[in-house]
Formats: structure tokens, sequence, C-alpha cells
């Protein structure tokens, strides 16, 4: 169970984000709205949150989850690969040090982004992508064992991050897109496919026995509702247009 999570205010130059849906640019006012709506989820989840400022200097900093892990043991601060975000681990990291006692870190040429790890218990899924390549997987498997905890990789062909297109909800149960219908590593846990015309909802986000489900999304949240879950559906339609997700929007811990 999560108590508290950290976010970050989308800042206006937001609409120069780094992006490859091809969905046009954000909407800075309703991303204001939309991202609100975020953190009220948040709080109907049972979690404490932390806003932190918009920085201008980061137009993507608003994906806060790409920037570090928190873990039940440590936090470890990422290597995001796109040098424009090199930044954002510099002020995330005196945040993070005033909430953790120990703060480990990701260095080159190790790149690595929160948006490819899965957390299943004790298990961390590592995605090979665009985004983290296996000097920085590498890197978080040997961390994480100093912990007791037990982390591997999976390639990723078919999303942009691995939590774009597989989501755990907890109690042996995977939301996947069809793209992660054959990963060998995933065959032991339930599966709830997402439809193809509905993939973006793959990246759904479980939160205290409720999921997140993102709007406009039907037959995905009916699916869940199905499998036994309370659902709230939430707009991020203009952090879409910036390949962003529901987890990619905060730090859970």
């Amino acid at each position: 169970m999560f108590k508290k999570a950290i976010v970050r205010k989308p800042c206006r130059n937001l609409v120069y984000g780094l992006t490859t849906a091809n969905l046009g640019k954000p909407d800075y006012k309703l991303a204001l709205i939309q991202h609100q709506e975020y953190i009220e989820a948040l709080n109907e989840c049972g979690l404490e949150v932390t806003v932190l400022e918009a920085n201008e200097n980061y137009p993507d900093s608003v994906f806060i989850e790409d920037t570090a892990l928190l873990t039940p043991h440590c936090a470890i601060i990422t290597n995001p690969a796109s040098h424009s975000r090199n930044g954002e681990i510099i002020e995330l990291s005196q945040v993070i040090e005033n909430v953790y006692p120990i703060v480990e870190t990701i260095s080159t040429p190790g790149t690595l982004e929160g948006g490819d790890v899965m957390m299943v218990g004790s298990h961390f899924y590592i995605g090979l992508s665009e985004r983290t390549n296996l000097f920085g997987a590498n890197q978080l498997i040997g961390i994480l064992a100093k912990y007791g905890l037990i982390g591997s990789t999976v390639i990723v062909e078919n999303a942009l991050h691995l939590k774009s297109g597989v989501s755990y909800l907890e109690n042996n149960n995977l939301l996947a897109a069809s793209g992660f219908k054959n990963i060998p590593e995933f065959q032991k846990y339930n599966s709830i496919f997402v439809d193809d015309d509905e993939s973006y909802a793959a990246n759904s986000l479980w939160i205290n026995n409720k999921v997140l489900v993102p709007k406009g999304f039907p037959k995905t949240k009916k699916k869940i509702e199905q499998a036994g879950y309370t659902t709230i559906e939430i707009d991020v339609s203009e952090f879409r247009k910036l390949d962003g997700g529901l987890s990619c929007l905060s730090l859970r811990y």
C-alpha cells in the first residue's frame, strides 16, 4: 500500500516537450486542470501528495516518474536518456533526500527512466527501450540486490517505455497491450489484454486497491472492473500528446 506521492506541476514550456505522438501541441491551461484532477484522484486513493512547483527550464518535468525510482528500502535517482532532462534529477535529488535516508544513483553510460521499471512485489522488471539501456539496467539490478530485491530485463519493442504497454495491477493481474502477449517473463500472471484501439489505456495505475484509468477507453475500463477493481477515470489527453500516461505523473511510495 502506498501512503504518499510526489508530483510536479506542468510548466508553460510543456508545449515544447519531447514527443513521438503526433497528436498536436498540448493545451497548457487544460493540462493544469487535468493535473489538478490527477492530484485529487491520488488523494481519493488515500495518498498525501507533495506538489512541486513548475520548472520552466524543463518542459518534460511534469513526468516526474522518469527521474526516480522509490523502493521500500531506498530511492534511486535515474539518468534519463535525453540530455534535456538531466537537470531535472539535480533538483529532485534534494527533494528525495528529505524523505529517503538512502539515495542511490544511476550514472553514465547507463541510462534509465522510471517509466521502464515495473515493480511486482520484490521483483523489478526493467524494460530495455530507446530510453533505458543495458548499462543502466545492470546498475539498477546491482543496487536492488544490495537491499534483497530482484531485477530482470525485458526487451521493449512495441512501446516507448515498458509501462507504456504493461501495468501490474497487483493480485497477480497484469494489464497488457497486445504487443506484450508473448513476453515469456509475463506468462505466469493473469493477463488482461487491452484491445489494439485502446492500447494507450495499458498504462493504467493501481493505487491502494483502486485503478486509475485514462478517460475515453471504455472497453479497458470495463475489463478492469470485471476483474474486481474499482476504477477512477482521469482525462490525461494533454499529457498523451507528449507520450505521457497516468504512471508518469507521480512518484508513489
